[in-house]
């Protein structure tokens, strides 16, 4: 029991860890670079550069990150 439920805390520190990496990745590139006079924008693939670095590259990274955080630190836990 005692062991499981460190399994679970494990569990939920990383995803919260993830998730505000993932936060901060959006939010700076975003509002880093989203915060300048649109005329002045530049644009990859049509997309204004802090969309696609905040929402495209942003969810390829964190889908890998999570990909290897899932692989490392969870587990199988029995709940019988």
């Amino acid at each position: 029991m005692r062991e499981r439920n460190k399994q679970i805390r494990k569990e939920a520190t990383v995803t919260v860890i993830l998730y505000l990496v993932y936060f901060a990745w959006w939010y700076l590139f975003a509002y880093g670079m989203g915060d300048k006079n649109p005329m002045e924008y530049r644009f990859i693939m049509g997309l204004p550069e802090w969309f696609f670095y905040s929402c495209i590259v942003g969810f390829f990274v964190i889908c890998t990150l999570v990909y290897f955080a899932i692989k490392i630190f969870f587990k199988e836990v029995d709940f019988d």
